[in-house]
């Protein structure tokens, strides 16, 4: 059983990849966090959450999860796999933390590089296109390391923490959480179209049409789904998203 959440496609292909290699089935986070059901588990089955890094630790999404789900038993191999844009901090601490919470043991974790999405702050955009590429390609490779290693129930961290992980997961992310990580900075610019798009595409059902206008509820984990799935490019955050890029994974690439 694989749990993952995914705002633009990055760790909904990891999971993708790792429930077609063993033949999982795969859940969505959200939809899990509101279910209320049993998820009833095998002895020896694996128990596997694929993310991404929001801010140097995993999102407010995947932390209700992991203290709300409910199992059959206790699992008996639980791993993730994370996806970032350049590091992880100090993602597998938190993560592993909220395990024990639970009386579980997280056996194992992994990072895999993927393409930048965040854009709500100034310097921050999406990569450049063969920037994007490389990153996809090598992420080819990286879950082809990580798979075997998840099929033999290895016990290993493998997450890159980058520079100063502390500093990043424990001060600059409960501030950022606070003081930054808030929809009430969305809005629909005069190119929207009424589509519906971005109602459709978040994961957290948090956006509505009101008069024909996308408004943000207060359940958002700033996934940027919404952003990034406008095809006239009208969801902005702010200023802060005036003049970036848009980003999403292919499926056919």
């Amino acid at each position: 059983m694989i749990f993952y959440f995914s705002g633009t496609g990055n760790s909904r292909w990891v999971a993708k990849q790792l429930a077609e290699a063993f033949s999982e089935e795969l859940v969505p986070v959200a939809d899990a966090c509101v279910s209320g059901r049993m998820f009833s588990i095998g002895p020896d089955e694996k128990v596997g959450f694929v993310f991404p890094v929001y801010s140097w630790g995993p999102p407010s999404v995947v932390l209700k999860l992991l203290a709300s789900v409910a199992f059959s038993r206790v699992p008996s191999y639980l791993y993730f796999v994370c996806t970032c844009g350049d590091d992880t901090g100090k993602t597998a601490e938190i993560f592993c933390k909220a395990v024990r919470r639970r009386g579980w043991e997280c056996r194992a974790g992994f990072s895999v590089f993927m393409p930048n999405t965040y854009v709500c702050l100034p310097a921050f955009d999406i990569d450049w296109s063969d920037v994007a590429e490389a990153k996809c390609s090598q992420a080819v490779d990286r879950m082809a390391e990580i798979i075997p290693l998840i099929q033999r129930r290895v016990r290993r961290m493998d997450c890159f923490a980058g520079k100063f992980p502390a500093i990043k997961s424990y001060v600059i992310r409960p501030l950022f959480n606070r003081f930054w990580a808030s929809p009430k900075r969305f809005h629909a610019e005069d190119a929207c179209i009424s589509c519906g798009k971005c109602v459709q595409v978040c994961p957290l059902h948090n956006i509505r049409l009101l008069d024909g206008k996308p408004v943000w509820g207060e359940n958002c984990t700033m996934c940027l789904a919404c952003y990034h799935h406008c095809p006239k490019h009208a969801v902005a955050y702010g200023k802060y998203t005036r003049g970036k890029g848009q980003y999403t994974f292919r499926e056919d690439r």
